[in-house]
């Protein structure tokens, strides 16, 4: 099956795309990704066939201080811009990141079946939840229902201010206003992670997380024996700043070394009982002890999914929901603000309490009732094929 999968360059989008599409040529699919250049080498050094995702670039009229504005009048632009090289390309079926709706859009134009991929949990507003970013459980008892019913009418109008702004860039490219949306929706977490609700959609699948390394090489670490703490800032833009000087503060003289795992360029100057660079991170949770990181998706269920706690500090995003979803399954502390006595307070709290190891190991084996997202892809296409 030829299947073309689009996702944007963040890391957190791009990665879990890739995944996607080794999954797919290892069932001996034919998996091509629409992304950014800056994937380009990795993705082909792991034998999967790229295009660029055109349309990225901002153009005059965006207006990205809106977020409904920013995803649908760019999707539909996007999908007019790739839709000559996803034409060529005859996919069979097309799966488009979330955050990437132009994928979806252009197979709607070319008349191809489509499936969403949602590289973290559901983020569809439910009528049982409170709004997906508050980061609070679902309220109980007469009150905490009351609760959520505010809180949804209060989002309520932003919600609808986006699906009217998802008609209007529908109509503007000649698809019907009305969204049939996706065949299926891949959701890529733990189940640890999401949330019952009682209006889950019928097509949407948990398929566990979609883990890509984007290098082979593996980061010594740092002489002795002591416990290892690593660090992973956070790859999105909005993930804070400054987290690896306040954490080697709060960790000096803790009797622990410290792995920073970064994509960009490493800091200098470290003590003995640090090390720093790119290098694989399913190496480093296997000695690792505890991870400190914003409460992105990917580095939070990869810890998960090892068995290792996290010390969450988040920034922007979706990173307060995941958060505090991680404190209440008991495989993580928060911090916030990012101080040093608030990171070597929560350090010492998991490497002395092994409840945190629990949870986490916990989490990972719920890994064993996911379904298959290469399977679901298939029966996606031939659905669409039936009808």
């Amino acid at each position: 099956m030829r299947v073309a999968v689009v996702a944007g360059p963040d890391p957190g989008h791009a990665f879990p795309a890739i995944a996607l599409c080794l999954r797919l040529a290892a069932a001996g699919d034919d998996p091509v990704l629409f992304t950014s250049p800056r994937w380009f080498d990795a993705a082909r050094d792991a034998g999967i066939g790229v295009r660029r995702l055109r349309g990225l670039a901002p153009r005059a009229e965006d207006d990205d201080e809106d977020a409904g504005a920013r995803i649908h009048q760019r999707a539909a632009h996007i999908s007019t811009e790739i839709l000559p090289e996803l034409s060529a390309m005859l996919p069979e079926l097309v799966v488009s990141d979330v955050l990437t709706a132009g994928g979806g859009m252009a197979a709607e134009r070319l008349g191809v079946p489509w499936v969403e991929l949602s590289p973290h949990p559901l983020y569809l507003p439910s009528k049982g939840l409170p709004p997906i970013g508050s980061g609070l459980a679902p309220g109980e008892g007469v009150r905490g229902r009351a609760r959520d019913v505010v809180l949804r009418t209060l989002t309520g109008r932003d919600i609808r201010r986006g699906e009217l702004q998802r008609e209007q860039a529908r109509s503007g490219v000649g698809l019907p206003a009305q969204d049939p949306g996706p065949v299926a929706r891949l959701i890529a977490t733990l189940p640890a992670l999401e949330v019952p609700r009682p209006d889950w959609p019928d097509n949407a699948h948990l398929v566990g997380p979609l883990l890509w390394e984007p290098t082979s090489h593996v980061l010594d670490l740092p002489p002795g024996d002591d416990p290892l703490v690593m660090v992973a800032p956070s790859t999105a833009h909005t993930g804070l700043a400054g987290m690896v000087e306040t954490v080697l503060e709060a960790l000096d003289g803790e009797g622990v070394r410290v792995a920073v795992s970064t994509l960009d360029t490493p800091p200098t100057d470290l003590p003995p009982w640090a090390t720093a660079g790119l290098g694989r991170q399913d190496e480093l949770l296997r000695h690792a002890r505890v991870v400190i990181g914003g409460g992105g998706h990917g580095l939070l269920a990869k810890s998960l999914l090892a068995g290792v706690p996290v010390v969450t500090v988040p920034g922007g995003g979706d990173q307060w929901e995941l958060a505090n979803r991680a404190v209440r399954q008991g495989s993580s502390i928060l911090v916030r603000p990012l101080t040093p006595e608030s990171v070597r307070a929560a350090v010492r709290s998991i490497l002395a309490d092994p409840s945190y190891t629990e949870a986490a190991r916990s989490a990972a084996a719920g890994v064993a009732v996911v379904s298959d997202p290469v399977r679901i892809c298939h029966e996606a296409r031939a659905s669409a094929d039936a009808r």
